[in-house]
């Protein structure tokens, strides 16, 4: 289960890392350098060639030139782009957007949609001449099936009437993927929405409502949707043997941290696991994958790793992530008032929470494998203390969740 999506860890960074780098010496190439120029992020690296100029790969539009030309290392010389992604004009933007009916008025790449960049080749905020905005996006070819998957799913939902979706806008044809540019194309409506304070919204228990009450209708709208139930639903404890039979091959120096968690697992939730109930979930339903209203949702975005799951799946992920902002939130109004909503709604079986605590801990293996996949030390350390904390503290949890 490849998480591509961004951090929603810690406060120990923001969503994604904005590496600006440092002046470089002939010839030296920056690897880490993410252009903060527009919604992509794109990782770039430059080679300073002398008085020949820097030479710049991997900008996907020409604000990265814009940006390079601004760092120290470029020294007021030329700047080449040497094999970039294409540079997306505007009028070619227009063109594309044309295939949907949308006559562009303006392009808006200082707005920053929401959600992942990393599940793109290329996105852009456009406006209509009305002053409606959408997001355009470009995505590689090979993910026309699981896109379409997702496209489907938000129409049912949509049409289910479950607030918070945002469907992709379809042609006149009924079509959502054009295929343009070596890639395929999708429109969705824009949606603004109201930030949040990264140090507030943890222990702002008014959310509790909000978060339950999505959950609560998702569970409603879902039933009957296609491909809901397969027959076989992701296992989380074949993905974590799976996952430690990887460290142990490619990280042993990491298993003395991680047999114990094993060992905690092994209680009695690894053999309980593949009997909970299933449901259709997000997948990845956490406060940075929701586009917020002053005092509801507006839009749950990031629905890629949604289907069939353990029922008590995307509160595990909630409670997981809130708790790594701040530990202190795993106590907290927040927390506390959303498993006791959603435990009075009666919306998962009784099996279910007597093994939530667990399964908290158990779906942080997917965090895991993210930080792993990305060779990032840091988040890999900051995880396994986290690990640490949730079994350390597991009774006092129970305990303060009443369950």
């Amino acid at each position: 289960m490849s998480r591509g999506r961004q951090g929603s860890e810690a406060g120990v960074r923001q969503r994604r890392r904005r590496v600006h780098g440092s002046p470089a010496a002939a010839g030296e190439e920056c690897r880490d350098l993410i252009c903060p120029s527009c919604p992509n992020g794109c990782r770039l690296t430059i080679a300073v060639r002398g008085e020949q100029g820097v030479e710049l790969r991997g900008n996907g539009c020409a604000l990265g030139l814009e940006f390079v030309r601004t760092l120290p290392a470029a020294g007021g010389r030329a700047v080449i782009a040497c094999e970039p992604s294409t540079l997306h004009t505007r009028e070619w933007l227009k063109e594309v957007a044309a295939s949907w009916g949308i006559r562009v008025k303006a392009l808006r790449p200082r707005l920053i949609p929401a959600g992942s960049p990393e599940r793109t080749l290329f996105r852009v905020v456009v406006e209509d001449a009305q002053g409606g905005r959408f997001i355009l996006e470009q995505i590689p070819t090979a993910a026309r099936c699981a896109k379409m998957r997702i496209i489907r799913v938000l129409e049912f939902l949509s049409a289910k009437g479950l607030a918070g979706i945002t469907p992709y806008r379809a042609d006149g044809d009924g079509e959502y993927l054009h295929a343009r540019d070596g890639g395929l194309w999708q429109l969705v409506p824009f949606v603004d929405g109201v930030p949040l304070d990264r140090e507030r919204y943890i222990h702002e228990g008014w959310r509790a409502g909000v978060l339950a009450r999505f959950l609560i209708e998702l569970k409603e709208a879902s039933r009957g949707l296609p491909h809901s139930s397969p027959a076989e639903p992701f296992s989380l404890t074949t993905y974590i043997r799976t996952l430690c039979s990887r460290i142990e091959r490619c990280e042993p120096a990491l298993m003395p941290r991680v047999d114990p968690i094993i060992a905690f697992l092994e209680q009695g939730f690894m053999a309980i696991h593949d009997a909970l109930p299933t449901g259709f979930c997000h997948g990845d339903y956490h406060p940075l994958n929701i586009i917020w209203g002053e005092r509801d949702i507006r839009s749950v975005i990031d629905w890629e790793f949604a289907g069939a799951k353990p029922e008590v799946y995307d509160l595990a992920n909630m409670v997981g992530c809130l708790g790594v902002e701040h530990p202190s939130s795993l106590v907290g109004d927040l927390v506390v008032n959303l498993i006791a909503q959603l435990r009075g709604a009666g919306l998962y079986a009784d099996i279910s929470w007597r093994h939530f605590s667990e399964f908290v801990i158990a779906l942080r293996f997917a965090w895991l494998s993210e930080w792993l996949r990305k060779e990032d030390r840091q988040m890999i350390a900051l995880e396994l203390d986290y690990f640490d904390l949730l079994i350390r503290n597991h009774d006092r949890l129970v305990r303060a969740w009443s369950l």
